[in-house]
């Protein structure tokens, strides 16, 4: 296999801690034999969590000779908390051994830069592969299967089971929940994440009325009992005047199933109404082109039913738009469902993932993840990933015309528990968004436990509840004086009720916080190189234009005095301004690539892209060289 990096011993896995191990501690003695994937991961992060998706197949076919180890590096404070790592665990059904390490020490070991990122380790315990990015369970596959010819062969390699131990599993009504809303008749409807499935609850948010979905993760449609979510989030009514030409009655952000699903309360029947089940990551040659060229991807549109998603984690109905908003987490994008006439189309941000305001197809965005619509028709989101919550002004019968603003957040590095002027205040990874009667903006903000509130009147944040375990999803229930608000605790598996007449916000400042990553010593004149290489079975794609795309900038823009700006190669030269002395440069690769096999009329495009916040010191001594891996 093309790739194969040179044989460097692996260094050793160091942290606080693991986890599935039964409370045993993992040396690389213990995995001599067998093949090793390091997956560095942090739970807050889509990618990451595609990764797990990928590897599960990978794992069960490979069980008696692959080991995977998840080292989780967090990125928010949040995720360095060990009961915080044990829950995210069991949330995200992480099936093998987890090393904890809070201080990046395995991440530096193995010059880690990006979530994630994957390192191949061969029986012998020599490193033989590093990826950064999701998308390479095939490449995977194959450099296994080589793996195992060669060291079955040399008779190194040991076959059996390996170090994970299950752990005990959580009983309850709600496992994980996600977010809810209100029935006309008053029962609550749960996106029950960890049971794969939708809890209807009596009003008082636990008595269970009816479960819809077997509990089994998939994707399968047909009556309560028979029909299969995976990860379901994002919860929204339908509309009254569309319910005569719909036969569903909710749709369902159905987030691992990257699929849109309809609902029908009457009988509890399930229906995929968009998605095709399949990750929009690997599209045909028009979305490579537009994402090679900068374009807003028009090409991401078309029958609903026909068109991949990626992890749609919230929706919401905007009049406006005359569709169904959705939150595409997956790949940092805002999309609209127009369920009359059976038709998706991307409509928001370049796939870029970060903080960028203006007109919505050049709008960059990060996990965005909650969704509510205002009585002025502007949709209101939490912007998981910069700890941001933004505001999009839609343009009337234009789905996707209009512009977003950031109200609260600054970027994908800064975040804290800091309340006050808006553009001062401060969120971390927040997951969830609702307007209030008042018109005020309440938000779950999830790594916090906190709801905070925005006050538009007066520009103005405070926190109105503290304490609270991962709150993800807000419901408003009623108005006036009995005005309550519906917190969904999911690390906590219940709802909690939050009063709102004479709920007087507090003024809390617990600090600003940036991404502890190490710092990388650069000299003033550095040389950027992203290697890629293809993946087996693949080659360049330049059918359409240039066949890579490389864009580079930096926080503050003043660190970087050249260099800035977007361009085909993958190589390029930056100065870095000694009298800046630090911040983070921010590097995103495009790569196309097409299947080599004459024999194919019409081979697949595919499309390798990552994003890389790097945070950088100069100095004199610094490295003059910066490498990082993109992996086909």
């Amino acid at each position: 296999m093309s790739g194969r990096l040179p044989r460097v011993r692996a260094s050793e896995l160091v942290g606080r801690g693991w986890l599935n191990t039964g409370g045993k501690d993992v040396t690389l003695a213990d995995l001599r034999g067998k093949i090793t994937v390091l997956d560095f991961w942090t739970f807050c992060c889509i990618n990451c969590l595609h990764v797990l998706d990928e590897m599960r197949e990978l794992e069960a076919e490979f069980s008696d000779v692959l080991v995977v180890i998840g080292v989780h590096s967090p990125k928010f404070a949040h995720e360095a908390d060990p009961d915080a790592l044990r829950a995210a665990v069991e949330r995200y059904e992480v099936h093998h051994p987890v090393l904890d390490d809070p201080q990046l020490t395995t991440w530096q070991a193995y010059t880690a830069r990006a979530w994630p990122t994957l390192v191949v380790i061969d029986p012998e315990g020599y490193v033989v592969a590093q990826m950064a990015g999701e998308g390479h369970r095939h490449n995977l596959e194959v450099l296994v299967r080589e793996l195992v010819a060669e060291h079955d062969a040399k008779g190194t390699l040991h076959r059996g089971s390996g170090p994970y131990v299950p752990p005990e599993p959580t009983p309850g009504t709600l496992r994980f929940p996600a977010k809810a809303v209100a029935l006309p008749g008053g029962n609550l409807l749960v996106a029950d994440a960890g049971h794969h499935s939708l809890a209807e609850l009596a009003p008082d948010g636990e008595t269970l009325v009816r479960r819809i979905g077997s509990g089994e993760r998939g994707l399968v449609d047909g009556g309560p009992d028979a029909a299969r979510f995976s990860e379901p989030n994002g919860l929204c009514l339908v509309p009254d005047e569309l319910r005569a030409w719909l036969d569903y009655d909710v749709l369902v952000a159905d987030t691992v199933n990257h699929a849109l699903r309809g609902v029908r309360l009457s009988d509890g029947a399930v229906t995929t109404v968009a998605g095709t089940g399949e990750q929009l990551m690997v599209g045909a040659a028009d979305n490579v082109s537009a994402a090679l060229g900068g374009g807003t991807g028009a090409g991401w549109s078309g029958p609903a039913q026909g068109v991949r998603l990626s992890s749609p984690w919230d929706v919401a109905w905007s009049q406006e738009w005359g569709a169904f908003v959705v939150a595409m987490a997956g790949n940092h994008t805002l999309w609209a469902f127009d369920a009359q006439e059976g038709s998706v189309a991307h409509v928001g941000g370049t796939m870029n993932e970060g903080l960028l305001d203006g007109p919505l197809p050049d709008a960059w965005f990060a996990q965005p993840s909650g969704l509510a619509v205002g009585p002025g028709g502007e949709i209101w989101l939490a912007d998981s990933e910069t700890s941001a919550l933004r505001v999009v002004t839609p343009e009337h019968a234009s789905a996707g015309g209009g512009a977003v603003r950031s109200v609260v957040g600054a970027g994908l590095f800064e975040f804290g528990h800091r309340d006050g002027l808006a553009d001062q205040a401060r969120l971390q990874h927040p997951l969830g968004v609702a307007v209030l009667p008042d018109g005020s903006v309440a938000v779950a903000d999830t790594y916090n436990g906190a709801v905070r509130r925005y006050d538009p009147l007066t520009d103005e944040v405070t926190t109105i509840a503290s304490g609270l375990a991962e709150p993800s999803g807000l419901v408003v229930l009623h108005d006036g004086p009995d005005a309550t608000l519906l917190v969904v605790e999911s690390a906590a598996h219940r709802l909690t009720r939050l009063p709102l007449a004479g709920v007087a916000g507090t003024a809390v400042d617990g600090g600003v916080h940036h991404t502890q990553r190490p710092v990388t010593d650069l000299a003033p004149r550095v040389r950027l190189d992203v290697v890629f290489t293809p993946a087996t079975g693949q080659k360049y794609d330049d059918r359409f234009g240039a066949s890579t795309r490389l864009q580079v900038s930096a926080t503050p823009p003043a660190l970087l005095l050249e260099g800035a700006g977007d361009d085909v190669p993958f190589e390029r030269d930056l100065v870095l301004d000694p009298s800046v002395g630090e911040g983070v440069l921010h590097v995103t690769a495009h790569a196309a690539s097409c299947d080599d096999d004459p024999a194919i009329e019409y081979p697949a495009c595919h499309l390798n892209a990552q994003d890389w916040g790097v945070p950088v010191r100069v100095a004199d001594a610094g490295e003059a060289m910066l490498t990082l891996p993109l992996r086909g």
